[in-house]
């Protein structure tokens, strides 16, 4: 699979602080490549320096095999996060008067198709609901039909059904052999979403894999959860990791019938136990000590 991106040991100051420190990684064409970490970790700060909103100190972003030319913005396709709709303009022709910024433009039918605009063209910008918006800035950033989609915390705020269906249009995005770079402040979005997902802290890559990857070289298990916390005696010589996690019982085990066979001889009621598996949240934390949103 080639590769369409390429960063090459990237620098970024600012006069307070190093934002992006010597990080390099390379994306392959037609995936989701996923660009995860803390707020401050240095995650937009290294994207706005590849999209060329900012200039880099040192190191080299290369695409498609060369350094990025004039023709860059005119070949990829942005949505970011926060975006003014012009007012008064419906949402057909906001989308026509910006595909009309470009010289190479996709099919206005074929977007609309896409993004799931049809119930929404004659509407004004100012009567959509923020899923609507998102799915018109996304058809916005595709409106140059690119390679190469940057989509920065395209769902944050949106509702759970709009999430989903912003998701399928990733997909959709995708299964067309385009490219995206995605943030997110969602763990679970990028672990449905995401062919590979490197994440940042302080300025630099501190994991890199495919989902499956991470989870299996840093300690893959599962979580077994009481909503209570027993006895301390009963507990006492337990085989496995446990955790008060705020007056709840969290145990770590890559044994789930041997842990649930101890726990029912030393007395400790089972009756409130979840059991899950060890997910890209736990990981997270684990590499952090953050909350994603943290």
């Amino acid at each position: 699979m080639s590769i369409i991106l390429e960063v090459k040991n990237l620098v970024k100051s600012f006069p307070e602080v190093c934002a992006v420190k010597g990080v390099s990684f390379s994306i392959p064409r037609g995936i989701c490549f996923g660009l995860l970490g803390p707020n401050g970790a240095g995650k937009t700060t290294t994207i706005e320096v590849i999209e060329m909103i900012l200039n880099n100190d040192a190191g080299e972003i290369l695409y498609k095999g060369k350094p990025r030319g004039a023709s860059f913005r005119e070949e990829v396709g942005i949505q970011f996060q926060n975006t003014e709709l012009p007012q008064y303009l419906t949402v057909k022709e906001t989308l026509e008067t910006f595909r009309n910024l470009y010289g190479r433009r996709a099919d206005i039918d074929d977007l609309i198709e896409t993004c799931q605009l049809e119930e929404l063209l004659d509407r004004d910008n100012r009567k959509i609901s923020g899923g609507q918006k998102q799915r018109l800035l996304l058809a916005m950033a595709l409106a140059n039909d690119p390679e190469l989609v940057f989509l920065d915390e395209p769902t944050t705020g949106l509702d759970p059904q709009a999430r989903r269906h912003l998701w399928e249009i990733v997909r959709t995005i995708k299964r067309k052999g385009k490219t995206v770079v995605l943030t997110t402040h969602y763990m679970e979005e990028a672990q449905i979403l995401c062919d590979r997902i490197a994440i940042m802290d302080y300025g630099e890559i501190i994991a890199e894999g495919t989902p499956q990857e991470l989870l299996n070289r840093h300690r893959a298990g599962t979580r077994i959860h009481l909503d209570i916390i027993p006895e301390k005696e009963k507990l006492e010589g337990f085989p496995w990791q446990w955790f008060d996690n705020d007056g709840f019982l969290e145990i770590h085990t890559d044994s789930v019938n041997h842990s649930i066979e101890e726990l029912m001889r030393r007395g400790i009621d089972l009756s409130s136990m979840t059991i899950r598996s060890h997910n890209l949240e736990d990981l997270f934390i684990e590499l952090t000590g953050h909350q994603l949103r943290a």
